[in-house]
């Protein structure tokens, strides 16, 4: 009895937990929603009084941030969006994450605004006075209403996030305190700890009370998975790792078997095409980037004296600068990589497809005076068959049934003393007997 005393004492003398996770000038994107996902969780589990996220983003993808939304609307324990450190800003997606946010902070020396949406396809961030496309303006009358809903939702400034959408409008810190955008303004995380303590909410229809100034504070850290996940999220990556499956794979074309190129080259290609199923991918680019691939490996199999090598350069650097259709604030294929990628590319594939070519001209060692003499090394010791012994040797790239008059171990080195048909005839190197060759 008094133990339970003691336990349910300790327990309420506890003191309350707050979880953070930051979240540092990141773009919006998969990666960034599985973290938050797991940080709502486990601070579910923990019973956090609240969840900190310490934002700095220049914007992403929008189908990120309205999966982010709707983690915040649909959260049972209060979340905090405190954009920090001084610098920061919260553009694009950061402002629809910041409106729909329990509470929304900011330190002093950062900015919000600047939601514009971008039409996909890298069109200007500026608002046009003008809008031709019925396309682009439902984009916009709908990124309006969103942002106007969340505001009204969470009783903060309508019209200014409405003019954030339309018009780009941003403010710093001190004005979005003072137009009702944000609630706080707090110098660090302690200072807002302190600013949050005692602070009344309502999440569902309960109404909760939150108690931070004496809180411990939880960071939640990224697991490996989230961050192969945030760097395959990179477009700048994922092409890469596209061409590098595609040397693997063209090197194992050009040696017998299949071996670590091939492997590694497959991994490559399966995790770059990975991370453009998770990316706004233009499909003619995709089809350019695969036939500039194609035309590349194609100079292997048709004499074009290099069209083919110059067309597939030309495919696959005008397939990589078209290949991702990004949103503002997110990253986009840099030039910079692609065309020296591409030239270096097309380099490689002609070396490889000349030195294909000088072997294919040499004469190919055929006949018996090319084998015999040769050596080989026993990879399977031979059978006993009569009074002789069978087995099978490579020689010049293909495998050979031996036989040998005396037995032959695994390993041991075997000279070509003559050919009997469609056999080899054998021994073993270390005999002293020097019978005639036999054909």
């Amino acid at each position: 009895m008094w133990g339970l005393l003691l336990g349910l004492t300790l327990l309420a003398e506890s003191p309350p937990i707050v979880y953070r996770v930051v979240l540092a000038d990141e773009p919006i994107s998969p990666a960034t929603v599985r973290l938050l996902e797991r940080s709502l969780r486990e601070a579910q589990q923990a019973q956090a009084t609240c969840l900190i996220i310490e934002l700095d983003t220049p914007g992403g993808l929008v189908a990120s941030t309205r999966d982010i939304v709707q983690l915040l609307l649909r959260s049972s324990i209060p979340v905090v969006v405190y954009v920090t450190p001084p610098g920061a800003r919260a553009a694009s997606a950061g402002v629809f994450i910041t409106l729909a946010a329990h509470v929304a902070a900011m330190a002093p020396g950062t900015h919000i605004g600047a939601a514009h949406p971008v039409q996909l396809g890298g069109g200007s961030a500026a608002p046009s006075d003008t809008v031709s496309d019925p396309m682009s303006e439902k984009i916009l009358n709908d990124a309006i209403a969103w942002a106007r809903a969340l505001a009204q939702y969470r009783g903060r400034n309508a019209d200014w996030a409405a003019r954030a959408v339309a018009e780009s409008q941003t403010l710093t810190a001190h004005e979005a305190f003072a137009q009702g955008v944000i609630d706080l303004v707090a110098s660090s995380l302690d200072s807002l700890l302190q600013q949050l303590d005692g602070r009344s909410l309502t999440i569902g229809d309960q109404p909760v009370k939150l108690q931070t100034a004496a809180a411990s504070v939880h960071t939640v850290e990224r697991w490996w998975g989230e961050r192969l996940l945030a760097a395959l999220s990179n477009p700048n990556i994922a092409f890469l790792l596209l061409i590098l499956g595609f040397y693997g794979l063209l090197f194992e074309l050009y040696t017998p078997g299949w071996g670590i190129p091939g492997t590694l080259g497959a991994i490559f290609l399966m995790l770059g095409f990975y991370g453009l199923s998770i990316l706004p991918v233009n499909y003619v680019g995709l089809g350019l980037l695969l036939l500039g691939l194609g035309l590349l490996a194609a100079e292997a199999f048709v004499s074009s004296f290099g069209l083919l090598t110059l067309g597939g350069v030309v495919c696959l650097v005008l397939g990589g600068l078209m290949l991702i259709e990004s949103p503002m604030g997110f990253p986009r294929l840099s030039a910079a990589l692609v065309v020296p990628v591409g030239i270096a590319t097309g380099l490689i594939a002609l070396f490889l497809i000349g030195n294909a070519l000088r072997v294919r001209r040499q004469p190919s060692p055929v006949g018996d005076d090319a084998l015999l003499g040769q050596q080989v090394v026993v990879h399977e010791a031979f059978t006993p068959e009569g009074e002789r012994y069978r087995g099978f040797v490579f020689v010049h790239g293909e495998w050979w049934q031996a036989i040998s008059a005396t037995p032959v171990a695994a390993g041991q080195v075997l000279r070509i003393i003559g050919r009997e048909g469609l056999h080899l005839l054998v021994q073993p190197l270390e005999s002293h007997s020097d019978p005639q060759p036999q054909v």
